[in-house]
């Protein structure tokens, strides 16, 4: 059946994948971003796929634009079937390293924007008796991470919010919520994440300047030949299962390698002496 799906961050990457396959598979697609000036990316990906899209400004950092983004598609559609929280910015930097409006920015552009999005889509879902939330989190909010605090606090946020809609929400009024959970993915939000630290001073001369070098380098060395870099197609795959699914899960992860990471939640060596922040060190060592 045909889906009136909005999705927010749709300018490059995963965004614009997920766009596509909705498209694709013949449902109704309202393709949001901040900057409408970057729509070429989306367009593009459109035009060789053969699909339509509606493409809105939205800006998950400003509640008046998601509500009219959200008012122009009830308008028109009368309905809304499924809010993909898409939009996200990733942010490397240990706490003492971070200022105030660094954190700020992360928390709202991570968990208000999901917030604000969902929030403005509840009351047509709860008067339809349906619905869908879909928001792509990470292994990050399962798991913390070397100097992503920050990034993983706002991830492990949105997990909970996600999970405590779904204890009541879902059994009171037939409206679902999903976590996506991937690993890496091999789009444009890894090196925007070190463009950002570099946009900020870089890698500060300080005592955590040899641990970042280390984790940054790892990192790089673990894109090559590696199976924890899906394809955004990859993960737009699973993120449309969830979408079509009668009965969809609360979380899914997206590989094989998320699967294992976040298995090391409550894991310790046989021998009980290493503590589960060190198996998972050394599994993204």
């Amino acid at each position: 059946m045909s889906k009136v799906i909005l999705i927010t961050g749709t300018s490059t990457g995963l965004g614009v994948s997920i766009a596509v396959q909705a498209a694709q598979a013949g449902h109704r697609v309202y393709a949001t971003m901040r900057n409408l000036k970057k729509r070429d990316t989306l367009d593009a990906a459109a035009a060789e796929a053969g699909v339509a899209l509606n493409v809105l400004h939205l800006d998950v950092q400003d509640s008046a634009s998601i509500d009219a983004a959200v008012g122009a598609v009830i308008a028109k559609e009368g309905r809304i079937d499924v809010l993909v929280n898409n939009a996200g910015a990733g942010f490397v930097r240990s706490t003492e390293q971070a200022s105030e409006e660094d954190v700020q920015w992360v928390m709202d552009v991570n968990f208000m924007g999901v917030m604000r999005c969902t929030k403005a889509v509840m009351p047509h879902f709860r008067q339809q008796r349906a619905g869908h939330v879909v928001t792509v989190s990470s292994v990050g909010g399962l798991v913390g991470q070397p100097f992503n605090e920050i990034y993983c606090a706002a991830k492990f946020a949105v997990e909970g919010y996600m999970e405590a809609m779904a204890s009541y929400i879902t059994p009171s009024f037939g409206i679902n919520f999903t976590c996506v959970e991937p690993g890496g993915i091999s789009t444009e939000f890894a090196p925007n994440v070190m463009k950002q630290l570099e946009e900020t001073g870089g890698m500060l001369d300080d005592e955590y300047l040899p641990i970042l070098q280390k984790y940054v380098g790892g990192s790089q060395n673990r894109q090559d030949g590696s199976d924890i870099y899906q394809t955004p197609d990859e993960v737009s795959a699973v993120v449309m299962k969830c979408v079509e699914a009668e009965d969809p899960p609360i979380r899914v992860r997206t590989s094989v390698w998320a699967e294992d990471l976040t298995s090391l939640k409550t894991s310790l060596d046989p021998d009980g002496k290493k503590t589960q922040s060190k198996v998972i060190a050394q599994f993204l060592s």
